[in-house]
């Protein structure tokens, strides 16, 4: 007599698996070769801002912050102008400053009060609607990870603190608050992005007919 077919189950056990190996971390490491996870996960997890989808990493502008975007050179003689909070990134020979949302708006307005306007200055504005390449978060990266053209910060925003009130602001006009001058700041980048203009068509080889 053929007897019940013997059930199994105790062959499926190993097919079970935990549910933590199954189910991935809220907020996985930042790892080489796969560095958006953790670049995504510091900026919205540890700094509350947002970044939008896709890879590299980028962050969205307006709602907490517009940038500046100048050559490196004309950037450094502005760092004076920013508070030590004040976020600062570069990327090649480019810098972009982190300003007050609402001053890219604001920017052609100063120009031109500053008498910069009909001057071309390599001097661009991202505001609300924009995006920019998310820098790598310091010390976060490990070795033998590629940067090398990558943005990176030299001066990082400091996670738990509120970034908006170090920012170069309009309201800042005349000394009010702690912020620092939005339009001073933008003389200093107008004037150094006209030196740095000047520099490079004097390095420039003459032409003859």
């Amino acid at each position: 007599m053929v007897g019940p077919v013997p059930s199994p189950a105790p062959a499926l056990i190993p097919a079970a698996a935990p549910a933590s190996s199954t189910v991935p971390s809220p907020r996985r490491p930042l790892v080489p070769g796969r560095p958006a996870d953790g670049v995504r996960g510091w900026y919205e997890n540890e700094l509350g801002w947002a970044t939008v989808p896709g890879e590299p990493v980028r962050l969205l502008v307006g709602p907490r912050f517009d940038v500046l975007n100048v050559p490196a050179q004309a950037g450094q003689a502005a760092l004076r102008h920013l508070a030590p909070g004040s976020p600062v990134a570069v990327c090649g020979d480019r810098m972009r400053l982190l300003v007050a949302a609402g001053s890219a708006e604001e920017l052609p307005g100063i120009l031109r009060w500053l008498e910069w306007e009909a001057v071309p200055l390599d001097l661009t504005a991202t505001g609300v609607g924009g995006v920019v390449e998310a820098p790598l978060p310091p010390g976060r990266i490990p070795a033998g990870t590629a940067v090398q053209g990558a943005a990176v910060w030299l001066r990082p925003p400091v996670g738990g603190c509120e970034v908006e009130d170090s920012l170069p602001t309009m309201s800042a006009l005349g000394g009010v608050g702690g912020a620092p001058d939005l339009v001073r700041l933008v003389d200093t980048l107008a004037t150094h992005c006209h030196r740095v203009r000047l520099r490079r068509a004097c390095a420039q080889p003459l032409a003859f007919s």
